[in-house]
């Protein structure tokens, strides 16, 4: 294992840019393997290797830690990311399972196929890798690597491509460490992911429909399930990575940059603001993003009619932050 520091000229202010971090590399022996898992029970980002493309890799159950994806691929937008698991049992204990779901399993896991599920209500997956939805994309990678950290961190990983957003997904540990060293905390260094394409997406709720082409053809995904899978529509709302969307909208409606809040109006605050929730007082856009499905929740909760929501700084995070509350604030 060495360590790669890269420092990043900047004239922000510490709260607002992102932190320059010590990417650690590790290599694939256990004693690293075990060090690398570490990582993620302390919260960190790690890169590893699957048979699709590299993952960027974080604990699932933990906003903060999730919030550090979006953060490190830049420029984010909230799509819901794929959770990662080594078993079945792991799923089963926040989606809900059913018999499509076991015939797929039985034939393509572990393997490159994500489905998409019913959230049960005690999951404890974080809300902002699920975008706020109630649904859940699921996989079990086959990659040795990925199945080792999988147990080893004993949690489910949300994980994304490990990437830049816009970037070409990384399918070797140079193409990662080219571009991620400095904002993730590790990457494995492993061999070049087999299959090289990301992984075919089924959503499995109403009815079963394709909903992003990969790895595995839809024809032959359809003859084991014995139904031909629905095409997506054009406006449908998203499930799953790498679909548009724009229904992250509490019940009540929202004003924008608010620097004076009305008498009838709900504050939710950014920075050092008196404020009935504030998303970050110490004007961290980390713990911002992480904060911001549960509080639009919160906000249902309160009957809020009317809400009033502070300026959110436009870098970083922040534009994934102001993208999902220009959507929620958008007339209905």
């Amino acid at each position: 294992m060495h360590t790669s520091d890269f420092k990043i000229a900047s004239n922000r202010t510490q709260r607002h840019r992102v932190i320059n971090l010590q990417t650690k590399i590790f290599n694939t022996s256990e004693q690293d393997l075990v060090e690398a898992s570490e990582l993620i029970k302390g919260g960190g980002t790690l890169a590893f290797p699957t048979e699709t493309v590299y993952g960027l890799g974080a604990d699932a159950t933990s906003n903060i830690a999730v919030a550090k994806i979006y953060q490190a691929k830049g420029r984010p937008s909230f799509n819901p990311l794929i959770i990662h698991c080594f078993s079945i049992d792991q799923i089963k204990a926040f989606a809900l399972w059913s018999s499509e779901a076991q015939v797929a399993a039985d034939k393509f896991w572990p393997g490159p196929l994500t489905m998409v599920l019913p959230l049960l209500p005690e999951s404890n997956i974080s809300s902002l890798a699920l975008a706020g939805l109630q649904t859940v994309a699921v996989r079990i990678p086959e990659h040795p690597i990925a199945q080792k950290i999988l147990k080893l961190s004993n949690t489910p990983l949300a994980a994304p491509s490990a990437n830049p957003s816009g970037t070409v997904s990384a399918t070797k540990a140079e193409h990662v460490i080219s571009r991620l060293s400095g904002k993730i905390e590790g990457i494995i260094s492993g061999k070049a992911s087999k299959i090289g394409l990301e992984s075919t997406i089924i959503s499995l709720l109403n009815e079963a429909s394709i909903l992003r082409y990969g790895a595995i053809e839809a024809a032959e995904i359809s003859d084991v399930l014995g139904i031909n899978l629905k095409k997506p529509e054009q406006d449908e709302k998203i499930s799953a990575p790498g679909q548009l969307s724009s229904h992250y909208a509490p019940r009540g409606s929202i004003r924008l940059n608010s620097k004076t809040i009305k008498e009838n109006e709900v504050h939710l605050g950014f920075g050092e603001v008196d404020s009935d929730l504030n998303l970050s007082k110490t004007e961290n856009l980390i713990e911002a993003a992480a904060n911001l499905f549960d509080f639009l929740h919160k906000l249902d909760e309160m009957g809020a009619e009317k809400i009033a929501v502070s300026p959110i700084p436009e870098e970083g995070i922040g534009i994934a932050i102001n993208d999902r509350l220009r959507r929620a604030a958008a007339p209905r």
